[in-house]
């Protein structure tokens, strides 16, 4: 396949738009339910963990898609993540 640059930076920006805001309505539900009892914690630590390495890779590289992607993702997953932490740690109480 030989695509012109633009072209992939399209295809970057689309995936980009998709996978972040795929990932919207849970954080929604989160926010709005405060019910955080089936997300994982080790998940949400390790996913929020990759996406920030993402978006440091994303900025080496100076690869817009990827920083703006994973600068919000990493957003709305770390909020996931403190909500699940403190959601845990009053139950503990």
């Amino acid at each position: 396949m030989n695509l012109e640059p633009h072209q992939i930076e399209v295809i970057g920006y689309c995936a980009a738009f998709l996978t972040t805001f795929a990932f919207l309505p849970q954080a929604i539900q989160s926010w709005r339910t405060r019910d955080l009892s089936g997300v994982s914690l080790g998940m949400y630590s390790l996913f929020t963990a990759g996406v920030g390495l993402w978006l440091i890779y994303g900025l080496i590289i100076e690869k817009w898609p990827l920083i703006l992607a994973n600068a919000l993702t990493f957003a709305l997953a770390l909020s996931i993540l403190l909500l699940k932490l403190r959601h845990t740690s009053l139950h503990r109480k």
